[in-house]
């Protein structure tokens, strides 16, 4: 996946390696050409560090810089992807804290 990632998207990226707890490492992938963001989840750190070092073109950032941040953007739809039920919806139920909001 991340192999096809980097040679959709212009031949390079950056890479940042983010333990999820028991679910694994979450590979965040920007791209350079364009900052599109994609992600694959792994099992473990060393795995993580294994995937991305055999794909050429990637780098691995330690952290997430002001500079990667104003390059990332998320790929077209995943905004609505995300929001599920709500970006389909034209009722929203009422919030559940509305007594904490109105203090």
């Amino acid at each position: 996946m991340v192999k096809s990632y980097v040679a959709r998207n212009g031949g390079s990226a950056t890479a940042l390696l983010q333990p999820i707890g028991s679910a694994g490492v979450r590979i965040t992938l920007v791209a350079a050409d364009g900052g599109i963001l994609g992600d694959e989840v792994v099992a473990d750190v060393d795995t993580a560090n294994a995937v991305v070092d055999a794909v050429e073109g990637v780098t691995v950032s330690e952290e997430w810089t002001r500079e990667l941040v104003s390059t990332a953007n998320p790929r077209p739809g995943h905004i609505r992807k995300m929001a599920g039920w709500v970006a389909h919806s034209r009722h929203f139920p009422k919030a559940r804290n509305a007594k904490i909001v109105q203090s």
